[in-house]
């Protein structure tokens, strides 16, 4: 499998080319079990009763919004490094009347535009595995969260388990790039998102990233499967 091309500019500009189509093929291509994954998210997230969450690669806004509709008393942030993703996302805001909960900015998970110590928690659906620099993201937002400050991932993973393991691939090889490029029009798009999650550090290789940039507790729970897994970290 190729290494996917991560810089800045090209998923930027990829996330540009599909943000017409994004939620529905997100929920289309994995049917539906994306929407009980970002729950689980969100329940963990709550958990810590946080007054301030920074939705990191906020993209649409879906992850925001689930939590900003579950717990009306969260002030909600969302940073995208996409325009055309953050359009579409302030517009379902905007129809929703959550426009007083959520703010969102265009900004790089890399260099965010917050002080030290800013946020109660963190969270990122689908997006910690784009991130030009893993570590450096991380920092980021290690840098932002308040002392004993949660960050919550949720991301693809590759089940190792027969039969699993064996469709999940040929899904995420042939079905997955097939229909989404069709549909989205950008066969590259959906040629990355294969390419990315195969080469993303999973599991124990993640959760040892996060603690060698400075968070504590760190765990990994699977979903679905081993399909997705949520890893979870607290600031000290």
């Amino acid at each position: 499998m190729p290494t996917p091309d991560k810089s800045s500019q090209n998923v930027e500009a990829m996330f540009n080319s599909i943000a017409s189509n994004y939620d529905f093929l997100n929920h289309f291509l994995s049917l539906g079990i994306d929407r009980k994954w970002r729950k689980r998210l969100i329940r963990l997230v709550a958990k810590g009763n946080p007054q301030k969450v920074l939705d990191v690669a906020t993209g649409t806004a879906d992850l925001a919004m689930l939590l900003a509709r579950e717990y009306g008393g969260v002030s909600i942030t969302g940073v995208d490094i996409s325009e055309n993703m953050l359009a579409i996302g302030k517009r379902k805001v905007e129809s929703e009347n959550l426009s007083g909960q959520i703010s969102l900015h265009r900004a790089s998970a890399l260099n965010l535009p917050f002080e030290n110590d800013s946020f109660d928690a963190a969270m990122v659906a689908f997006g910690v595995r784009n991130f030009e620099d893993l570590s450096m993201g991380l920092s980021e937002v290690y840098r932002i969260l308040i002392n004993g400050g949660q960050f919550a991932i949720l991301e693809f993973t590759i089940p190792d388990k027969f039969p699993v393991a064996q469709l999940y691939r040929f899904y995420f090889r042939h079905v997955l790039p097939l229909f989404g490029g069709i549909i989205s029009g950008s066969r590259t798009a959906y040629k990355y998102l294969p390419e990315s999650v195969l080469a993303f550090p999973e599991k124990e290789n993640f959760l040892e990233i996060m603690r060698q940039v400075g968070f504590t507790g760190c765990t990994c729970k699977s979903l679905t499967f081993g399909i997705a897994s949520i890893y979870t970290g607290f600031k000290p």
